[in-house]
């Protein structure tokens, strides 16, 4: 009896593989609270509330700069210098020297009140030969606002300024609302340029996410001159704009493009609860809000309180309850082996999130910084492999980690 058993043993085993290869239960998540929508279930295994996996690295923060008025982008230029970008409206050049430029001349007005302002921004594909940069902002309208994304030429010197400023889009309809903006900016490897947009939080722009003759809750695709690329899912549909690329959308402040394969990755807030991580498609629709984790900041269910649906897509990953996220960028440098390929999401309550991807599902969870207890509202690659975060307060900061020393 003895010698059978031991014969099932191995047999378990063996269906295992070696012995030394056996793994061991995950670990439990990262969050251990109750989240804000008990009865919701995900749709599948980790999609969210993925294993937490701390992967040792240790690193030194560096603040490189302090007293900014909000920033919530950056961007790097070829001299070492980095654009940041203030919500109240000043676009501002960091040196390789650590000293802040006067705030950069010639940007177009804009609305700064509640979560608008100067928004994103980034250089041109082929900035170095035409010097051209890109930049999201509320933009002031007879009736409201909106988010606008224009571009101009950079002249750097001692008083730095724009020229031949243009808008290249503006999110239609006007809404009056001070909310919900999204803002982000991605170039595509085929040179087009993703904008993402919110649905103003207002009821009235909440429901027109899923309508195609507004831009509202969309993803934006558009060439740098800001005309429709001929492949744009809409084009030819006189009930559709032809720059919306996917629709669905709540609140986009991430986005990124994959660095090993092209594609657009995005993260976008949910209500009370249903932070999500997306990988856009051309013509999908992202279910908000007919479906969606979470709840009303009331507690009440949203809509019909329904998280699937035939024709809509399932978030690769959320949060719940949230992170507030904001900022999204993989990681390729060389300064952090342990951390190639990880996803990197800022967060708003305080920390900043790692992710471990694996065939497009999470499958590993990290917050970082928390110590800190700042609002992270972007996260960057640098050339030089660091990793660079904005911080979203009054005394705002430019942080740079790097490799901790000795």
């Amino acid at each position: 009896m003895r010698l059978r058993h031991l014969a099932l043993a191995a047999l378990v085993l063996s269906a295992c593989g070696p012995a030394n290869t056996v793994q061991a239960l995950p670990n439990p998540p990262v969050e251990t609270g109750p989240p804000n929508a008990p009865d919701q279930k995900p749709a599948f295994p980790q999609q969210t509330r993925a294993p937490e996996e701390k992967l040792g690295v240790a690193y030194q923060v560096e603040t490189l700069t302090a007293g900014l008025d909000h920033p919530w982008s950056l961007a790097f230029l070829p001299d070492g210098a980095k654009l940041v970008t203030e919500r109240a409206g000043r676009l501002r050049i960091l040196g390789a020297d650590g000293k802040l430029s006067p705030a950069v001349a010639g940007l177009p007005a804009v609305f700064a009140e509640g979560q608008g302002g100067l928004l994103d921004v980034a250089l041109n594909p082929d900035y170095a030969k035409n010097g051209l940069i890109y930049w999201t902002y509320a933009e002031p309208r007879d009736g409201g606002n909106g988010t606008t994304a224009a571009r101009g030429k950079l002249v750097l010197g001692a008083a730095p300024r724009l020229e031949n400023v243009q808008v290249i889009w503006r999110q239609m309809p006007t809404m009056d609302s001070p909310l919900h903006f999204g803002g982000r900016l991605a170039f595509a490897r085929d040179g087009s340029l993703f904008v993402t947009t919110g649905e103003r939080s207002i009821l009235p722009g909440r429901m027109q996410a899923q309508n195609l003759d507004a831009a509202l809750g969309k993803l934006i695709r558009i060439r740098p001159d800001g005309s429709i690329p001929a492949d744009n899912p809409y084009v030819g549909n006189p009930q559709a704009k032809p720059e919306i690329w996917s629709k669905g959308h709540r609140n986009v402040q991430g986005a990124t493009i994959n660095p090993w394969t092209g594609e657009l990755w995005t993260v976008e807030h949910g209500a009370k609860g249903g932070d999500e991580i997306n990988t856009p498609k051309a013509g999908k629709d992202y279910g908000w809000p007919t479906i969606t984790y979470g709840e009303e900041y009331s507690g009440k269910p949203i809509g019909e309180g329904i998280t699937q649906h035939a024709g809509m897509e399932q978030p690769i990953y959320y949060w719940d309850p949230v992170i507030a996220p904001s900022g999204l960028a993989f990681y390729d440098g060389s300064l952090f082996p342990a951390w190639k390929g990880s996803l990197f999401v800022g967060g708003l309550k305080g920390y900043l999130v790692r992710l471990t991807v694996k065939d497009h599902q999470v499958v590993g969870e990290e917050r970082l910084l928390s110590e800190l207890n700042v609002r992270i509202r972007d996260v960057k690659v640098g050339p030089d492999g660091a990793l660079y975060l904005v911080t979203d307060e009054d005394d705002g900061r430019v942080l740079k980690l790097t490799p901790k020393k000795g």
